[in-house]
């Protein structure tokens, strides 16, 4: 397995956030917790490829926005924040010698944060930042290789559907109590995490470990009855520009 990951610049404290943070954002804590990031992955056998930071686009650590991976094809989003969308060209040109790329086209939008794949169905949150042609490019692009492409609607509140969600395996999601109807994902069994650990949601499953948000006691404790053993990792200064750890990796 290969993780596609990018380092942080010095502009990320002008990196988007809903809320502006309230110390700061710290880069050089930012860079520490991000190299615990990388060890973590690389410590589960992961090959790590490092793309340079973009001083142009502070939020460019947030690799896992601008491309969606299904098997050998690769769909190259639009972000929608519109700062960001001069992040694909450098993420585009390093997959391209390993994948089949399809390029979205203007108007669509998508943020890779809003997938979430499920064996053959990709589960894409039409948020603020994904919109329907987003969704029906997508679905255009993968449908030939095997994959459903299902839209989620989300709230207004929520920035991505990954931010209340993550996958556990191929039978198992994690999810925030409330923040989903039941019958988002299916069939597929629900392992559910207290609605004030939500952030925690979003975790990075590998086999039978998992990348967590550290300083979530209730959620580690339910990962791990669940039989994963985690790895907790600091993120606030991720979670000060809206990010958390899916967002900070391309896996292929």
């Amino acid at each position: 397995m290969l993780a596609l990951v990018r380092s942080i610049p010095d502009s990320y404290a002008q990196a988007l956030a809903a809320v502006p943070a309230d110390p700061p954002i710290d880069v050089e804590d930012a860079r520490a917790q991000h190299a615990a990031y990388v060890a973590a992955l690389a410590g589960l056998g992961i090959e790590v490829i490092t793309l340079d930071a973009d001083e142009a686009h502070p939020d460019c650590v947030f690799v896992e926005d601008t491309a969606v991976v299904a098997g050998d094809v690769a769909v190259i989003t639009r972000p929608g924040a519109p700062s960001r969308q001069g992040e694909v060209a450098a993420v585009a040109a390093a997959l391209a010698g390993r994948l089949e790329l399809h390029r979205m086209p203007a108007p669509a939008t998508l943020d890779g944060g809003d997938c979430l794949r499920l064996g053959t169905t990709i589960y894409v949150g039409r948020s603020a930042r994904t919109n329907d042609l987003g969704v029906s490019f997508l679905r255009q692009m993968l449908s030939g290789h095997g994959i459903t492409v299902v839209s989620v609607p989300l709230p207004p509140e929520v920035l991505h559907l990954k931010c209340v969600c993550a996958r556990l395996d191929d039978d198992r999601v994690l999810v925030a109590e409330g923040a989903l109807p039941e019958d988002t994902f299916g069939e597929t069994a629900l392992v559910r995490i207290p609605a004030d650990e939500a952030y925690a949601a979003n975790v990075l499953a590998v086999g039978g470990a998992v990348l967590c948000a550290d300083g979530f006691p209730r959620t580690q404790e339910t990962l791990e009855s669940a039989g994963f053993r985690t790895i907790p990792l600091l993120t606030t200064e991720a979670r000060k520009a809206d990010g958390a750890l899916t967002c900070m990796s391309i896996l292929l």
